[in-house]
């Protein structure tokens, strides 16, 4: 079996920054301090070239700190998100920066140029073993979820060089197993000639807690499925884009909401809600909203990618006092 997708991605994440440490329980109980969230068409910016495409996402925000900490929505660090039923896309240009721009910017690192596509259900991952001359190689394989809930990659054609894989493995006189460091490399596995992934480790704040069910390529995109739907999930009766908060307590700016009842309105509902907490302020200012009878709170906020540069604001601090 092919052996070298996993020494690339295995690389690739031993090549990572460290994920931050802090306490997140793996198996939360819903308590007085979460709050429901629910989503529908956003597209969540992580920087501004890097989203995920969320299509729907029933859950739950529960804060990191015990009390009287509670979930704070300026800081990601306040919080984690534990996904009841979701839905979410990531493009392969999203994913590809994350690589390129995150996890192989050093000079030294080993892999550059990296590149994702689809040819119908499989991924083609090409790029440069940049400690080897800049030798290109080409992967295509299948995604698949476990029932553990994580991505398994199966790589099925490896090309390098022109050589045969197993010619190449030989030829760097690499040993995979030696490669992971499970004390020190989250949320990556390699089971035989797989390798396994799982995004509750992987992807950058806000961290969130999730059972992948499913997985699949379409067109331009990987679609992770989250657990799975429940009667009981929060589901605002409201049309168009939308991010809604609902019960206990959430910071929000200045404003502290107790017995939350919030929602984030898309202001153009034609195009997904194109969402960056980093810049939340500046959609903020830029729309306007109403408060409820029940004193809840309807904030209409324009998209991320509609907003006047020159004019923006700097990125929200963290762990501010």
């Amino acid at each position: 079996m092919n052996r070298l997708p996993a020494l690339l991605f295995c690389s690739l994440i031993g090549m990572g920054q460290p994920l931050l440490s802090y306490e997140n329980p793996q198996n939360p109980e819903p308590t007085a301090r979460s709050v429901q969230v629910a989503m529908r068409n956003v597209e969540y910016h992580y920087t501004p070239d890097t989203s995920v495409r969320i299509l729907f996402l029933h859950g739950e925000l529960f804060p990191t700190k015990p009390p009287p900490h509670i979930v704070v929505f300026d800081d990601k660090e306040s919080f984690f998100l534990v996904m009841a039923y979701s839905e979410i896309a990531m493009g392969f240009n999203s994913l590809a920066n994350i690589l390129n721009q995150r996890v192989f910017a050093a000079d030294d690192a080993p892999i550059k140029s990296l590149s994702i596509q689809s040819k119908g259900n499989a991924l083609i991952i090409r790029g440069k073993l940049h400690k080897k001359g800049s030798i290109p190689f080409e992967t295509m394989g299948t995604i698949s979820a476990t029932p553990d809930g994580r991505i398994r990659l199966h790589a099925e054609k490896v090309t390098a060089a022109h050589l045969p894989v197993k010619g190449l493995i030989d030829l760097l006189g690499l040993d995979i197993a030696a490669l992971i460091n499970t004390n020190k490399v989250r949320g990556v596995a390699v089971e035989k000639d797989d390798l396994l992934l799982d995004p509750q480790e992987i992807l950058p704040l806000p961290r969130i807690q999730g059972k992948v069910t499913a997985v699949r390529v379409q067109g331009n995109e990987i679609v992770e499925t989250f657990g799975a739907k429940q009667d009981s999930n929060f589901n605002p009766v409201i049309s168009g884009n939308y991010m809604a908060y609902r019960g206990n307590e959430l910071r929000f700016g200045k404003l502290t909401m107790h017995d939350t009842d919030m929602i984030l309105l898309d202001m153009d509902p034609q195009d997904p809600f194109d969402f960056f907490l980093d810049h939340y302020v500046d959609q903020l200012v830029a729309g306007y909203s109403k408060t409820t009878p029940s004193f809840g709170l309807r904030v209409y906020m324009r998209d991320y990618n509609k907003l006047k540069r020159p004019g923006a604001r700097q990125p929200v601090r963290q762990n501010q006092k």
